[in-house]
């Protein structure tokens, strides 16, 4: 019983460093966007079993997102980067993201009046 018991430890910390590992990883794509943008902001979201996906704000409204493979390497990622977190999507820090052409007529450009995305 030792043994397993060994296995299990080892088994563990290993995935603690590949955790640690993939959350320094994220936090230094985090600031690098933040550098590019004058600083940044971002919002975590719970997407199930494929992770947590990290919304980021720059300051100049530029925006992107990252997916962490749990929540708990993304809090531990926006965390280590030392940025501003949003518990939700909404009010002003929506409001500081800019959209161009290409996102009005990928996502909301057939409400609005923008090209069709359909040959009818």
């Amino acid at each position: 019983m030792a043994d397993t018991k060994q296995v299990d430890e080892a088994k563990d910390a290993k995935q603690a460093a590949k955790a640690e590992r993939r959350a320094t990883r994220l936090a230094k794509q985090i600031g690098a966007f933040s550098k590019a943008h004058g600083g940044a902001e971002a919002q975590v979201a719970y997407m199930g079993q494929r992770g947590a996906r990290i919304v980021l704000v720059g300051e100049d409204g530029g925006w992107g997102d990252l997916v962490a493979p749990t929540y708990a390497i993304a809090e531990q990622a926006v965390q280590k980067a030392g940025v501003t977190v949003h518990e939700d999507f909404d009010g002003e820090f929506a409001a500081k993201v800019k959209t161009g052409p290409y996102e009005w007529t990928r996502m909301a450009g057939i409400q609005v009046g923008g090209p069709s995305n359909s040959n009818t």
